[in-house]
């Protein structure tokens, strides 16, 4: 076979992936925190991009939005809302004392001129900005509370030095998790002064730091309210048959009845496991939603876009225009140029955002109508293909979309894929039931049984097989498990121990 050399032609279609699509769908999946961020960091980077206040009277362009008022289409602007509702946001600052500027006593001819500092403003009198704000006292930490105790209790130089240092080794729940004798080392010192200094810094506030692990803390604050007994001794000793609700061993061990062991179990239920915690608590940031969901006048549903989460971004053509007649060499003009066409890119992006984000909660708020009106009970089985073929979009265009996205409803604010469940059969027919639907029924029948009469997994399954869901018994253990909801038998036990309490 002789080889030789030749050349074809052929066609083909391939994806690729530029640069400027791979922000697009970065930006489709973001948060509307991590969008902030990102718009940030591009507005350092990018000169010809600037964040609009809302000054100027906005018009439909890029960072405006579709939604359906009243069954009419109408444009939807992040800072004027509906197009044709006015906002004033024209107030003059200057007119916010009226219009007694003229008046004796108000800075007029023959009056004494009264500056925001000295009005009823909230401005003080010796502080130039007298905002609420600085007023507030920072939070006490763990390791300040306890260095403040430490100069107090520990008198003796050396002990007072060891203790500040072994603040620094407390974890964030306040526990002392390092070994002694590596310690001892570490300071240059004998380990029965570790330990002298360790038994004190214990008895601080709040009780229960600087132990070892979790029985060492609970016996500190039971021995701090004089509870700690032989028998509530034994039973830290087997935290592990309390963790399994292994009540007829924990009374062996322990030597007590029933009620005694019912009173024990409450009490140590009210010790504080991380008494670090109460100190260095930093609250999770409240879940602000991208979209906005309420009854409409015909009884529909009005979606909408929240405009608090949407960045106001224009592209300056002004200053680029200036620049652009000033470069002096083809590295500063394709420059010039490559940040013109980013700025444009990101803007049509965040459009594009908003938009689709828009047109899927729409289809969602359609689609799980019965839910927003009857409740969860009402929820329906939805999957993301179903509003993939009603947008008209890719699966996992959908699914970047409902990623980290919020809405807030009538019933509440949830995430996007709350409303994305399986479905199960009906015993008579009929449409699908949502999963989620049938773990809040499983668990309102539970948390509604009577402690004589607790219902096993067969009996739920007959429950709800009598209420037309299809289920196995297996499924019924799969879902009270995945709700954190023990066994009958468990909770028989438990009722029966405190009912006898």
């Amino acid at each position: 076979m002789a080889v030789s050399t030749r050349l074809d032609l052929r066609q083909s279609q391939t994806l690729v992936m530029t640069p400027q699509l791979q922000q697009a769908i970065k930006l489709l999946q973001l948060s509307n925190v991590e969008l902030g961020e990102c718009v940030d960091q591009e507005l350092e980077r990018n000169p010809l991009l600037e964040r609009s206040e809302g000054e100027e009277t906005p018009v439909p362009g890029p960072a405006a939005t579709e939604a359906r008022v009243n069954g009419e289409d109408r444009l939807l602007d992040p800072v004027a809302g509906p197009a044709g509702d006015e906002a004033p946001l024209d107030v003059n600052p200057t007119d916010q004392y009226g219009d007694d500027a003229a008046e004796p006593g108000y800075g007029g001819p023959g009056g004494a001129s009264m500056t925001s500092r000295g009005s009823s403003g909230g401005q003080g009198f010796d502080d130039e900005d007298g905002s609420l704000e600085r007023t507030l006292a920072c939070p006490t930490t763990l390791r300040e509370h306890l260095r403040a105790q430490i100069q107090v209790d520990l008198t003796d130089p050396r002990e007072a030095i060891i203790g500040g240092y072994l603040v620094e080794q407390l974890d964030e729940a306040g526990y002392l998790r390092i070994d002694r004798d590596a310690l001892a080392d570490t300071l240059g010192c004998a380990r029965a002064l570790v330990d002298r200094i360790i038994v004190k810094l214990q008895r601080m506030d709040p009780p229960g730091v600087f132990a070892a692990d979790l029985k060492e803390c609970l016996a500190l604050q039971l021995a701090d309210c004089n509870r700690l007994d032989p028998a509530m001794a034994a039973l830290l000793e087997n935290l592990d048959l309390v963790a399994r609700r292994d009540n007829a061993a924990l009374m062996r061990r322990c030597g007590v009845e029933a009620q005694d062991l019912a009173d024990m179990l409450a009490e140590l239920r009210t010790l504080n496991p991380k008494p670090g915690i109460i100190f260095d608590t930093e609250l999770p940031p409240p879940v602000v939603p991208d979209v906005l969901v309420r009854q409409a006048a015909d009884g529909g549903w009005h979606v909408e876009l929240n405009s608090e989460t949407l960045p106001r971004l224009l592209v300056n053509k002004r200053y680029y225009t200036r620049v652009s007649g000033s470069v002096r060499n083809r590295g500063e003009k394709d420059y010039l140029a490559e940040r013109f066409s980013s700025a444009n890119w990101l803007v049509k992006s965040l459009d594009q955002r908003a938009r689709t984000i828009l047109r899927v909660a729409r289809e969602i708020v359609r689609q799980q109508d019965s839910f927003l009106v009857y409740g969860i009970q009402h929820l329906q089985p939805l999957v993301l293909r179903d509003i993939a073929e009603a947008v008209e979009m890719h699966e996992s265009t959908i699914s970047r979309v409902t990623n980290n996205k919020y809405m807030a409803t009538p019933c509440g604010v949830f995430e996007f894929k709350y409303f994305f469940t399986s479905g199960l059969s009906s015993t008579v027919g009929g449409d699908m039931i949502s999963a989620e639907a049938v773990r809040h029924r499983i668990s309102t029948l539970i948390d509604e049984e009577p402690a004589e009469d607790v219902l096993s997994d067969d009996r739920l399954v007959e429950i709800l097989r009598g209420e037309g869901i299809d289920i196995a018994r297996r499924t019924v253990a799969k879902y009270r498990e995945a709700l954190r909801i023990p066994s009958s038998v468990q909770r028989r036990r438990d009722k029966k121990l405190f009912a006898t309490a």
